[in-house]
This record gives structure tokens, sequence and C-alpha cells, in this order.
């Protein structure tokens, strides 16, 4: 028997029904060591040197991955066919060896690029030995990345208070976001007007012709400036007369784009299905691992970490199936259609992201997935099978039209055109077409009514229209995946935990799903911009990821690339410890100045205090972050948060640690407060352990809070009133999960903070009515209801839900409970977590109770007897 290693359980399940029972197939649940968290993980004094550790849950399944080799013939290592899954696979093999498991038994490794049985199949088939160059580039990403954050981060919070943390990749992607915003601060809007026609044809059918030129001068768009000038050229064609010069249709072909790869995947899944970068991996891992179709479990695409874009000769023979039976053989081009790109790294350039069976419709496999999980295998088949498929013939149409208007002075003409595009056949764009190509609203997209060369046109009205100039969009998810993409920067699967982490440290915030820099996001970029510029530079980011891709191929020693990464990086650390506060102020109250010194409504010098009117404003750093302050500080106390009003007096500004006054409360005449701590911010009234303090509820920002919010939060809970069935009062209030009302034990969330403020009686009763309804039970009936359902178990069974307990949250899955790690967020928990702790949770024995201890027999009188004559121990 041999053991075969993979990355998850549910996998693990799948695989072990592939194979028989001649293999035991366990899983890792992903990486089972990591360097800690602490200095000297790395040690470049010692030749770059790294110590691993491993936590408790991973020390006991490698425990039983080695107890299982010892009485194994062999070992296969099967995780995923990535640099990550290489990375496993060492570590792996590397702890067996410690613990002398494997003594002279065989190891392979072996990849398969879908979890179906024809794959695993063919893989165990081909064996293969470990991936030294691979597992190499791996171990020079992680020490650089860990050299960067835990050399770079204490700079930061010495020089610069309240920043978190700054990482090699996400460094640079915050920089792309913040200088978007400065683009956008700086941009300065300009007036500008389009003038169309809209004429008739003598058969009776309008269109829109727009104006291009205007007495033989050639137009651009910002040519027309004004209402004045667009009045003008309107009266002038509305005394005109139209005919058609020239009609031209020319024949195009669009082709299809080809299959998704990792990063086309999140653009797509952002732009069509609103999902985050993180969402669209985890819904893709769970189509990847496999969903129970018909009684087996079945993985419905290939994996989905790649930047491939070709797809294997077998499916793209399927796909040209799967096109005659769906579509019709004049869809099916003559020949198959083969893409290739410039990969940057030939270890993950693997297929592109496919069904593993294009016969598996997206309708037909509906009924078994969730909506998320159809959605996205429903674009995934789509634009696979668009892939294989004839181009869209398109006639483009481009009429030139003349008007000319014949007055005392002489005439005067205006050149205007129209073009459409008429699709005479839509090929691949029967399957697929881009959500930009749906959405367009671009005059090319329309479709011109039969117009003849040389005829009259009739004038229906002229139309002057006013536009400004728009500045720069901001980021979004899919945007940012692919302008890093461009630049060379991160790796297919880096992007997704990228943005994750850029949010997470409050250094982005997501409105409209766009990306906003924070205050602390942009201080930060402006601090590395200035003091460690090479180190965020794009060109310098994408050199080193080369150098990674060249360290996978095998052609650069991953030693040499961090001893000369490591000698000018820590140099440059170096220099910034003689660095003073005052130097790092003065840099970014310039680098920042739109941000710290915005205009006032007034004209006056946004640098000068506007309370005593001598002092200058500057940057300060207090115990919770950056702040605006004036420098005839203690005299003058005007302060301000960074990024708030610059029209206030300060009066209620933020003190040089961070806190601002509000106002006093208008019953007791304490002080109320808005301060930021070690989970946010928060208002306070008072001061001392009595103190009422609320946090600050999802979506309010401590530059929206006053006065008036700060009361309204600190009166909470209100009573709404008393129950009519039980006479027990009703409340709403703020608590862990969000806004609530409570009646008699019984919780019940409402959807948002202003809810909590206005909640009447009868639909706080109702609220409370549909929570103890869906939990089906009384207050005594023991289980809590569910926080968040997160989906059916991979292996069935029922579904996993996380509930909060009388000994804080946990996920639950039929009788299994199972602690969430202290200070994880219930409301992130992701189904593949849940499942990780659930299967820990069974391996230490479920839900069971250790037997109570048995009391311990009682000695016989006569053993306490001779106890007692025995001598008292001498004092030392």
């Amino acid at each position: 028997m041999d053991v075969v290693v993979v990355e998850s359980p549910a996998k693990a399940k799948t695989i072990n029904k592939y194979l028989g029972r001649n293999y035991k197939v366990l899983a890792s649940f992903g990486h089972v060591r990591d360097l800690p968290a602490k200095d000297g993980s790395v040690r470049p004094d010692e030749d770059f040197a790294m110590s691993w550790s491993v936590d408790a849950a991973s020390n006991k399944r490698l425990a039983e991955i080695a107890k299982a080799v010892k009485d194994a013939d062999g070992l296969i290592l099967a995780t995923d066919p990535d640099r990550e899954g290489e990375a496993i696979s060492w570590h792996v093999l590397e702890v067996l060896r410690q613990k002398r498991a494997l003594k002279d038994k065989p190891v392979s490794r072996v990849v398969f690029n879908a979890i179906t049985k024809q794959s695993v199949l063919d893989a165990m088939a081909n064996p293969r030995q470990i991936d030294a160059p691979l597992v190499d580039a791996y171990l020079a990403r992680r020490a650089l990345d860990y050299l960067v954050g835990f050399t770079l981060s204490p700079v930061l919070w010495r020089k610069l208070p309240g920043a978190r943390s700054a990482g090699r990749v996400q460094s640079v992607a915050l920089r792309l976001v913040c200088e978007r915003e400065s683009e956008i601060e700086r941009f300065i809007r300009e007036e500008y007007w389009n003038i169309a026609a809209i004429l008739g044809t003598p058969r009776k059918e309008n269109f829109e012709a727009r104006l291009t030129a205007y007495d033989g001068r050639k137009l651009q768009k910002l040519d027309i400036k004004n209402k004045d000038q667009a009045d003008g050229i309107k009266a002038m064609l509305e005394g005109a007369s139209f005919h058609a010069l020239s009609v031209e249709a020319k024949p195009t072909r669009r082709n299809p784009a080809p299959p998704f790869t990792t990063s086309t995947l999140q653009q797509a899944a952002s732009s069509r299905l609103g999902f985050s970068a993180n969402r669209t991996m985890q819904v893709a891992q769970r189509l990847y691992e496999g969903i129970t179709l018909g009684g087996e479990t079945t993985g419905l695409i290939t994996y989905m970490r790649t930047d491939g874009v070709q797809m294997a000769p077998e499916a793209i023979s399927a796909a040209r199936a799967a096109i005659g039976k769906e579509f019709g053989d004049r869809y099916l081009p003559e020949k198959p259609r083969y893409y290739s790109v410039k990969a940057k790294n030939a270890q993950e350039a693997h297929e592109a992201i496919r069904p593993t069976d294009f016969f598996r419709t997206p309708a037909s496999v509906r009924q078994y997935l969730d909506a998320d999980q159809a959605r996205l295998y429903e674009i995934i088949w789509k634009r696979a099978i668009a892939s294989q498929m004839n181009p869209a013939e398109i006639e483009r149409t481009t009429v030139d039209i003349e008007a000319r208007n014949n007055t005392s002075g002489g005439a005067r003409t205006a050149a205007l055109r129209a073009v459409g595009s008429v699709i005479r056949f839509d090929g691949f764009i029967a399957a697929y077409t881009d959500q930009k190509d749906e959405d367009s609203e671009d005059e090319e997209n329309k479709r011109l009514p039969e117009i003849r060369s040389g005829e009259e046109l009739a004038r229906e009205a002229i139309q002057a229209t006013q536009h400004t100039t728009e500045p720069p969009p901001r980021y979004s998810e899919a945007s940012l995946i692919k302008k890093l993409e461009e630049l060379g920067i991160g790796r297919p699967s880096t992007y997704a935990a990228t943005l994750k982490t850029l949010e997470d440290r409050q250094y982005v915030t997501i409105d409209k799903r766009r990306l906003v820099p924070d205050a602390k996001g942009r201080l930060v970029t402006a601090f590395l911009e200035n003091f460690f510029d090479k180190y965020v530079e794009y060109d310098f980011t994408a050199d080193l990821e080369e150098k990674l891709d060249e360290i996978s191929d095998g052609k650069l020693a991953w030693k040499d690339v961090l001893r000369d990464f490591w000698k000018d990086f820590s140099g440059a650390v170096d220099n910034t410890k003689e660095l003073r506060v005052t130097d790092v102020l003065d840099a970014l109250n310039e680098a920042l100045a739109p941000l710290v010194f915005p205009e006032r409504e007034d004209g006056s010098n946004p640098r000068i205090c506007p309370k005593c009117g001598t002092g200058n404003l500057s940057l300060k750093l207090g115990k919770y972050g950056a702040f605006v302050g004036c420098s005839n500080y203690p005299e003058c106390g005007y302060t301000r948060q960074l990024g708030g009003d610059a029209n206030s007096n300060g009066e209620n500004g933020a003190g040089d640690d961070g806190t601002r006054e509000l106002g006093k409360d208008p019953y007791t005449a304490e002080e109320i407060t808005l301060r930021s701590g070690r989970f946010g911010p928060y208002v306070q009234r008072g001061e001392g352990k009595e103190a009422k303090r609320s946090s600050l509820p999802k979506g309010w920002t401590p530059a929206s809070i006053d006065h008036e919010k700060a009361l309204a939060l600190l009166s909470l809970p209100r009573d709404v009133g008393q129950h009519p069935e039980t006479g027990k009062m009703i409340s709403a209030g703020l608590g862990r999960y969000g806004p609530f009302v409570l009646h008699d034990g019984t919780y019940a969330n409402v959807e948002s903070i202003e809810d909590v403020f206005s909640i009447g009686l009868n639909r706080a009763v109702s609220v409370i009515a549909e929570k103890q309804a869906s939990r089906g039970k009384g207050r005594n009936g023991g289980t809590p209801a569910a926080l968040k359902e997160l989906g059916d178990h991979p292996d069935g069974g029922g579904k996993i839900t996380v509930r909060d307990g009388k000994y804080g949250p946990y996920v639950n899955f039929g009788k299994v409970n199972a602690t969430l790690p202290k200070g994880r967020d219930p409301q992130t928990v992701t189904l593949e977590e849940a499942v990780t702790l659930i299967a820990e949770k069974e391996a230490k024995g479920g839900t069971a109770k250790k037997p109570a201890r048995k009391a311990a027999a009682k000695k016989p009188a006569a053993a306490k007897k001779s106890a007692a004559k025995k001598p008292a121990a001498k004092k030392a």
C-alpha cells in the first residue's frame, strides 16, 4: 500500500475512491510549516538560514502521515500543481525525513490539473521527483517577503506611529491606488460641448450624426469650449441642408478571447458578477475540488491558479464536439484554435481554466450548485467554449455627411459622421461576450438605417450638449489586478491575498466596488516613496519577479538573488536610523499637501492655522496615527483629523494623542470624545474605567462622527417597548456582531444601525418571532441561532454554520462544534476554514466529552494510620 498526500480533506476522499484500497490518501490541510512571525526566522548572517515552525494542528497531521508512511510501501506527494503545492510537498518530505519515517522507501511527486478519475489515473502513471528549482523559487520568495516585512515594518512603527506594516508586493499595489487618488485630486475639469444632428432618410428612418469639422477645420474633443460657441454652431446647422457624401460598409471579423487565466477570471467575475478576487478564488476552489453529481464527487473545472491560455488537445476535441451539438456546425471552425502567451513563469503555465467536461453544460449542473458556484461555472464554461468557435462577422458602416448653410456672407459648411455596426453572423458571441461589449454605448455599436450615397437627408433636430472632462476612475479590484499583471508585479495566485491584506490593514476601503486609499494608506505610501523609493518602484519589483522566475527555471541560484537584494536593502534601512521625525513630517507635508492642506472655502492660505491666525499647520504623529495640528501648541490647541474638514475651527479637533472632542453630554455634562483603540475607533463619555463607550458601527467613519451621532451611540441600548405577549421589554443596541434587538434572551440582528434608532415595537416583535422560528427552539433549547450559513459540507451530511455560544463563536456541523481561533471574526470565516476546523475536531474525538475522572478510592483506615506514624520531613 502507498500513502498519497494531498492538500484538502475533500480532495483526499474523492481521490481515494478513484485509486482504490491499495492507496491511503491523507490531507496535509494546506501548508504544514511556516516561518515564525518573529525576528530571526530568516538569518542573512548565516547565509539566509531559515527556521520553520509547525503548529499543533499540523503537528498532529504530520504525525498521522508519518505513522502511515512507516507501514506503507512508498510515499506519493500529490499536492497542487503550482509553486505553493510544490513547496507543501517539500515541507512534508523534510518533516518525514526528520522523523526518520521514510528510511529507503520510494518517494514520487504527481500532479493533476483536474479532480477527475482520468486525470488522477494519468498523473499516477507519470510520476516525477520534486522540482528543486521550483522549491528554491518558493524559498527565495518567502525569504524576501519575510525580510521586507520584518525589516521595514519596525521602521514604520518607529517613524510613523499608527502604521501597521509594509509588504513587498502589497506596498507597490497600495502605491498604485494612492497615485490614482493623487491624480484625481490634481485633476482640473474642463468644459466642452458636443453637437449632434438627428437626421432622417427619404425612407423616414432617423439616425444620429456627430459634428466632426466646422468651416473646414477638423474639431477635436475639447475644441467647442463654451455655450456661446455651441449656440453659434447650432444656429448655423439649424439653417443648413444635409446630404450624404459617402457611405462605406466594411466587413470585419472579431475573434474570441482565450479561456480564462487566474487574473482574467478574477477580472471577469468582478465586472460581471460583482465578486471580490478572494470570493472568486474560494468559489473556484470548490468547483475544482469537486461537487457531488449522481452520488460521485467530480471536479467541474481544471486548476484555477494558472497563467496559461492553452487547453489540452483532448479538451479542444471535446469543446469542438460540444460546439457542434449545442450551437451547430456553422459555429465550428475548420481547424482548432490555439492560443499562446509569453508565460512569465514556466512552472505556472498550466492549462487555462476550463470545464473538465464540456458536455456538462451550466444548465445540466445548476441543480447541484449554489448560486455563486453556478454563476462562476457558467462564465468559465462559456468563455472556454467560445474560445474554439468561429469569429463574429460584423459590418461596420461609416457615413460622411456635409451640412451647407448659404447665407448672405457666403456658404458655411460643416462635416458630420455617423458610425454603426451590424452583426452579420454572431459566431462566438452566441456563447460569450465581454462585459465591456455588453455595456458599451459606443456609437460603433449602434445600428444605422439604410443610407445611400448622395441622397438628401432631412434635419429633424440639432442637439448641443454640455460635458466636462472626467478624472481617471479609481481602481476596482479587477482593474488593479489587470494593472499589476501588465507591470509584471506579483503572480496570479497572490493577487487575491494582496488585495485582502490591504483591506484588512485598513490601508484601503471599498466604496461602490472601487478602492479608496485611507489616510493611513496614503501616509505609508508617501513615507516609502520618500525614504525607500527604490523598493516601491514598479520596474524594480517587476525585475525581482523575473529573477524569481529565473530561479524556478534553474537559471539563477536563489541565495545569490537574496544576497544582492539584502546588501542594498539593509543599507537603506540603516540610513533611516538617523532620520528624525521632523524630517519625516516635512517630507510628508509636501508629498500629501492636497490631503493635509485642502483648499478652503474662503480662499485663505490652507497652511495657516484658522484658529490663531499665526501658527503654521503641519502633520503631527500621535499614538494612534497622524493628525493635523498648529505649530503654536500648546498656546493654540487647533487640531483636526487627517483628511477632515479644513474649514472647521478646530474646537472639536483631534488631540495630540488622536482624541477628538465632540462636546458635552447635556445631562451629565461629561466630555464626549472620539478615540482610536486597539479594536478601532470608538466614542467615549467621561473618563476612567466607568466611562461609557461605544464602537463605531459598520459604515460610519471617524470623519463623519459629530456630537449628535456620538450621543445617539452612547444612548444605546434603547428600550423599544414591552412585548405584547410576555410583557418584557424589547431593547435595541449595537453588539459584537452588529445591530440587534433583544427580548428575553433572544438576540435578532437587524439590517443597519439606523434600524436600531428607528425600529418600532411591531417590527421588533416580528423580527424576534422570525428569529425564534428559525431556531426552532425556545430560549432553553440550547442551540444558538446561526450567525452565518457557509453552505453544505463537501462530504455531504448537512450545512455548516457559524454560531455564538457561551464560550465564544464556533462552527457547527451536525453534532460537531469547533471553536474559532481567538480573535477570529466569525463573519469572515470561509467554508474551507470551517471544514478544516471540523475535521480537526473530529480527529480529536468530535463533541464527546472526556469521561469524568473517578475520585481516588479512599485508603483503608489501616493505611491512614500507618501514614500518620510516618515522621515529618526535616526542614531544610
